[in-house]
């Protein structure tokens, strides 16, 4: 069978839609591209066994919709899977109709977070024929196929229409073993079309790794506002080993410089010291940069000097909130000392820190939504962390905070109005800020990197070329940013 995994274009005035492998959806008016590690082990999975496979991102490939469109009839693929997301769903079946106008008899998969949450509202509401729910739909992408193939049984977390009626083949299960599956064929999914574009390189060409599905603080629950939560509701990991296999790999025949993994949070305890200690053998830290998501809390100052030694160059944290009350509400497992102390530890260890901030939590109050700010103030004037990402929260389908925000009350754009769900809109109710307040606060946490102060302090650090060009990206980026709220 031909099978197309596929990003369609989205063209909007707001920007360019980050939407391949992304937790939170937003338009960018400097293109950000995350290379898709789970849509592109499904196309890995579905070549191995003898299929043919279009990697078809259309967004990363800068095409307008009509060659994009006019390049799938062309291709003419059995089935195409578009993986979706919560503002850009209602878009997704209309291209769906389009394709269906165009050959009638073509399969359509949808994949992702929002499809999960609610598998029923895209097969009433469109032409799609398979929604693969769940995390691990490179596995059900593989079984669909052979289904379509051979008829051999579905496995449960499919949903499909039968005879006018909607069907499932039961909840998804995470019983899949990660160590199974083999190394992405990197050639097969373009892998070019994401090594430089993408704020978390230093160097280039950069890629993605993703040892775990996904977060190991799942376990306890998880943050509220997460949106892979419905994706993922248990945490796995694959050997150590398998993941240095992979760096080696990517060193020798890619020549990648730096490396991302897009774990949920890395692991750490035994798990993380094994790698380190396998990263230093085999002199791989000499040969590349890695960084990853992390916790706070999760690493001792030993642990961060030992992972400084083993070639991690950056860490990212979930910082959200500067509200102790906040951050208990959005099950964050951290107080604000942690914050700070685990920021403090990891520059001590010569590592970069790069944290993610929140506004609009539903019920803060404006103190509360100042003390974000005022805290990401303080870490960035003494020097804790390096840079940072200002975000408006969205309580997307699935999530904890979606159900309680659905209960109380607290949208202000009602579900089915997806559209608005994209970061250019506050959507929780705020009885102390207005909308425009947290979007003007949002932009004033971006213009800390504007400061004479920080400014300063970036020229002194600069020691090469390479220095001085990522400076220049990174300025681009936070200028561009800025625009993303207007």
């Amino acid at each position: 069978m031909k099978v197309s995994i596929s990003y369609p274009p989205l063209d909007s005035k707001k920007g360019t839609p980050l939407l391949s492998q992304n937790r939170q959806f937003q338009y960018f008016n400097s293109p950000t591209y995350i290379y898709p590690m789970v849509s592109s082990s499904a196309a890995t999975l579905v070549h191995n066994a003898g299929h043919d496979i279009i990697w078809d991102d259309g967004i990363a490939e800068e095409k307008s919709y009509t060659q994009w469109i006019s390049d799938l009839n062309h291709s003419n693929p059995d089935i195409i899977v578009i993986e979706s997301k919560t503002p850009v769903i209602k878009r997704h079946w209309q291209i769906i109709k389009d394709i269906k106008a165009m050959n009638p008899n073509v399969k359509v998969a949808l994949t992702g977070d929002h499809v999960t949450a609610l598998p029923e509202e895209s097969l009433k509401n469109s032409d799609a024929d398979y929604i693969l729910t769940g995390g691990d739909y490179d596995f059900l992408l593989l079984n669909l196929v052979n289904y379509l193939d051979s008829q051999m049984k579905l496995d449960p977390g499919i949903w499909f229409k039968k005879n006018g009626e909607i069907k499932s083949t039961g909840v998804f299960s995470l019983n899949h073993d990660l160590n199974n599956l083999p190394f992405i064929n990197r050639d097969l999914t373009k892998w070019n079309l994401y090594n430089e574009k993408n704020g978390n390189f230093k160097k280039t060409p950069g890629t993605y790794t993703m040892v775990g599905r996904d977060c190991w603080w799942r376990n306890c629950g998880g943050c509220t506002f997460c949106s892979w939560t419905s994706l993922y509701p248990e945490y796995r990991v694959k050997k150590p080993e398998l993941l240095v296999d992979e760096i080696g790999t990517l060193i020798e025949k890619n020549k990648v410089k730096e490396i991302f993994d897009d774990t949920g949070t890395f692991p750490v305890g035994n798990w993380l010291k094994k790698f380190t200690r396998l990263m230093i053998e085999r002199g791989y830290n000499e040969k590349i940069d890695f960084s990853c998501n992390m916790r706070f809390g999760a690493c001792s100052l030993e642990d961060y000097k030992l992972m400084k030694k083993a070639g991690f160059r950056m860490l990212l944290f979930g910082l959200e909130s500067g509200s102790q009350r906040v951050l208990n509400e959005l099950n964050k497992g951290v107080n604000v000392k942690e914050i700070l102390n685990s920021c403090s530890l990891a520059k001590q260890a010569g590592l970069t820190v790069h944290i993610t901030v929140m506004f609009g939590y539903p019920g803060a109050s404006k103190e509360e939504e100042h003390q974000t700010y005022q805290l990401a103030k303080k870490l960035m004037d003494n020097k804790y962390v390096d840079t940072l990402q200002s975000t408006i929260l969205v309580p997307y389908p699935g999530t904890k905070l979606y159900e309680t925000s659905l209960k109380e009350g607290n949208l202000r754009f009602s579900p089915g109005e997806w559209e608005y769900w994209d970061m250019s809109q506050v959507l929780t109710k705020n009885s102390e800020m207005s909308p425009a307040e947290i979007k003007q606060l949002c932009d004033k946490t971006y213009e800390l990197f504007l400061s004479w102060k920080y400014i300063f302090r970036k020229f002194l650090a600069i020691r090469s070329y390479e220095d001085i060009q990522f400076a220049f990206r990174g300025a681009r980026k936070v200028l561009a940013h800025i625009q993303d709220f207007k």
